[in-house]
């Protein structure tokens, strides 16, 4: 999302403009004048600057970038202009990458695979060494499918710990990996019906968690050496213990270490615990109305940081100097949103986001030393905030009574009265939830007239143990109720006009909105999916993930619920003949989150069945965009289909 001038600073020079960030909000622009709109193009600016980290020692910036529809992971020192590029190998999907010490650099790629017949997701591990910026492959040529479950990183970055099967027919391994050489050595070998490992802050495997059908089981050893041991098993809708498996810490020469427990009041906060007796100590931190989400170490074993999301991404730290400084930085910030992403070592420097759920924001560097703020990068400096459309946090009660929170988008300019509305559940869904941050379909919708409803619906993540546990067994079912239920609130308060309601969505948000005409046409009038799940069964058996570790208590429990559900009847491909309301189709042709053939087998049974249905592929495109050519054209096809069937 930046601008050709600023693309000239970042990517080419990267030099840090020396400005302070001020203490006082800039003067505002006058408004713009009605009907005055920025087009596809505009909005589709891709960012080129994404998830900068800092190298431990916090002198090198690190980030991804996408260049022509290519994707490319980048470094270039804080104080030097010269640019490194390592381009992603073709067909491969970015999962994720981080420092490994100062010199190299860990990279997940992925791709979809045929393993016995079916469509698999594989994901590798490639470590770069950042003075050749040669890359090698830390693994094994025929490891199972997934390569990049990195347990430990030695500080200098001169090896990991790697968990992964020998081969699909075994259980994992835990292999010390050298990422100079590439040379793997085991330290764990498998050990019956163990899918995951976890080792303590000194990089040694300490525990492991078997699945079976209807519960999970930790083992646990005290030290470096010896067997392990069953320490306790555990049912999967016990959910008062399930923050033992979400937030493993163990400290290295001991058997304590820290959980994340919601056990005492609902929420999950951070705990003592030990691993030995199983017993959880004393509270450290909590917050009475949201989940604590993660937590961070220092390398001695101290405890840094943790985390949790109200209306926006918070951080506490432990160190009193550095929970002033964070004070200091929020109240200089006002009422924009500043957002923690990477920090040194050392937590000396920092790169924050400073933007608002109508400001595409900008990165800036936090040097403690000199006490000031540099802007190291805008996003889209085209875009104003004061023609866009601030986010409202808002809430309202499920047909069970459960509280659904949700941000609400109001089109700049129009009386709040009987508008035309878009419902736009988030992805995942499980453990995400939509913040008030900047959102390109947002406020691109909101800017064509159209109110705009992001629920938190059951499942979504940080509010709690109960509103957590009421998402298990809801897909199609009282998860899409949320939805319903948040139509049915602004309508019954006058904002929306009850015969004027789409459902657009990517991911886990494209199967909901498929999903929402198909079960309740008589509520929608159409429906857009990107990368949208049509076949529940059918990606359930895709990714590794849910038939091992803990996606397996996901395909048991929390996807399905009941036993004897039958997941076909909320899966859109099996229910096509159901469908009477026009859908949008768009699929990434590289997307190994949810693969190609979702979308396929779903618009083939809609051609035999004779539905309504609009269909576009993007060779070059995964889970999302690289390309702002192909995000213009989908934010034009969006804008015409909705224009078509609900207009604003």
């Amino acid at each position: 999302m930046f601008s050709r001038s600023v693309l000239v600073t970042v990517i080419l020079g990267l030099s840090l403009a020396s400005v302070q960030a001020s203490a006082h909000q800039p003067a505002q622009e006058p408004a713009a004048a009605a009907g005055e709109l920025y087009d596809a193009e505009t909005f589709a600016k891709l960012n080129l600057v994404n998830w900068p980290k800092l190298s431990p020692d916090g002198q090198t910036i690190l980030f991804s970038t996408q260049r022509q529809g290519k994707t490319f992971v980048v470094f270039r020192g804080l104080t030097e202009s010269t640019l490194q590029n390592f381009a992603l190998p073709e067909k491969l999907e970015l999962g994720w990458f981080r420092w490994a010490g100062n010199d190299r650099i860990l990279i997940s790629v992925s791709k979809t695979s045929n393993v016995q017949g079916e469509e698999v997701r594989k994901s590798y591990l490639l470590a770069v060494d950042t003075a050749t910026m040669k890359a090698k492959f830390i693994g094994q040529d025929t490891q199972g499918e997934e390569g990049d479950d990195v347990l430990y990183v030695e500080p200098s970055g001169e090896w990991v710990l790697l968990s992964i099967q020998r081969t699909i027919y075994d259980y994992p391994s835990v292999y010390r990996a050298s990422l100079e050489t590439g040379k793997m050595t085991v330290v764990q070998r498998p050990v019956s019906t163990i899918w995951e490992w976890y080792a303590d802050n000194r990089g040694v495997v300490r525990m492991g968690v078997s699945f079976d059908r209807r519960s999970w089981t930790l083992h646990y050893r005290p030290g470096d050496t010896g067997e392990f041991k069953k320490l306790a098993t555990i049912r999967y809708d016990d959910e008062t213990r399930e923050g033992l498996i979400e937030a493993i810490r163990v400290i290295g020469g001991s058997d304590e270490g820290y959980v994340l427990s919601a056990k005492a009041t609902g929420r999950y906060a951070l705990h003592r615990y030990n691993y030995a007796t199983q017993t959880v100590g004393e509270l450290v931190y909590g917050n009475p109305d949201h989940d604590i989400t993660d937590f961070d170490l220092n390398e001695d074993g101290s405890l840094s940081a943790v985390y949790y999301t109200d209306d926006r991404a918070r951080v506490h730290w432990f160190d009193p100097a550095q929970q002033e400084i964070q004070a200091s930085i929020d109240k200089a910030l006002g009422t924009r949103h500043g957002s923690l992403v990477s920090r040194s070592r050392d937590g000396r420097v920092k790169i924050y986001h400073v933007g608002a759920s109508h400001d595409p924001g900008s990165f800036y560097l936090f040097d403690e030393s000199r006490g000031v703020m540099e802007l190291i990068a805008r996003a889209n400096e085209t875009i104003k905030s004061n023609r866009l459309s601030p986010s409202q946090y808002v809430s309202y009660k499920a047909r069970d009574g459960l509280t659904i929170h949700a941000n609400l988008t109001l089109p700049r300019g129009r009386d709040p009265k009987g508008l035309p509305l878009v419902i736009l559940p988030h992805g995942g869904p499980y453990g995400i939830r939509d913040s008030l941050s900047y959102d390109v379909e947002v406020q691109f919708l909101a800017s064509r007239g159209y109110a705009v409803l992001q629920p938190n619906f059951r499942g979504s993540g940080g509010y709690g143990e109960a509103h957590s546990a009421a998402g298990e067994g809801a897909i199609g079912r009282q998860m899409q109720d949320d939805l319903d239920d948040g139509m049915d609130w602004l309508v019954n308060n006058g904002t929306v006009d009850a015969n004027r309601v789409c459902v657009v969505g990517a991911s886990y948000g494209g199967y909901a909105a498929l999903w929402a005409v198909t079960r309740n046409p008589e509520r929608y009038r159409c429906a857009a999916s990107f990368a949208g799940v049509t076949d529940w069964n059918r990606i359930l058996k895709y990714d590794a993930r849910f038939f091992n570790k803990s996606g397996l208590r996901k395909w048991r429990n929390t996807i399905r619920g009941d036993e004897g559900f039958n997941l076909d009847t909320v899966s859109p491909v099996a229910q096509s003949s159901r469908l009477t309301r026009p859908v949008l189709i768009a699929q990434g042709e590289e997307d190994t989150i949810v693969p190609p053939k979702q979308a396929k087998i779903y618009v083939e049974a809609l051609k035999a069945a004779g539905k309504p249905h609009e269909y576009v592929s993007y060779e070059t495109e995964g889970h999302g965009f690289d390309d702002p050519n192909n995000l213009a054209d989908w934010l034009k096809r969006l804008e015409a289909f909705l224009a078509r069937h609900n207009p604003a």
